[in-house]
């Protein structure tokens, strides 16, 4: 009876007695993982939110230049918010290249990391510049 459940279910990897082998286990994959496909996906979600942030970004740009020269911060935000700006677009090139290289090519692979160590300290960067922009920015009166 066993035999017949496992053929209906299909589940081929079932031992005599109908018990599922360690392979077939939730989570457990017999191929090993693409690294070159899990950085991609990482990159891509990393692109995703730098382009969330450059949209953040802009819009505060937008309520500093609409207050105008008079609010005492003026030079600051648009500073620092200019600084934000300019880290993410070239995040975002450098993030172009990381997908676009293959990790698995092992000549290529301290390059990427190198990238990669590269984008990690500008994101930090960008994420304390965009700490004091959101401290030091304006509120919109409606």
């Amino acid at each position: 009876m066993a035999s017949e459940h496992m053929e209906l279910n299909g589940d081929a990897d079932s031992n005599a007695e109908g018990e599922v082998t360690p392979a077939r286990r939730r989570g457990h994959r017999r191929e090993p993982i693409n690294m070159n496909h899990y950085a991609n996906k990482k990159s891509a979600a990393e692109s995703m939110l730098d382009v969330a942030l450059l949209m953040a970004n802009a819009s505060q740009l937008k309520a500093v230049l609409e207050q105008g020269p008079e609010f005492n911060l003026y030079s600051l935000l648009i500073t620092l918010i200019s600084i934000s700006l300019t880290l993410q677009v070239i995040v975002g090139v450098l993030l172009i290249f990381i997908v676009k290289w293959n990790l698995n090519d092992v000549s290529k692979q301290f390059r990427l990391n190198v990238l990669e160590n590269i984008v990690t300290g500008m994101i930090f960067i960008i994420v304390v510049v965009n700490i004091f922009v959101t401290a030091f920015g304006v509120q919109q009166h409606h």
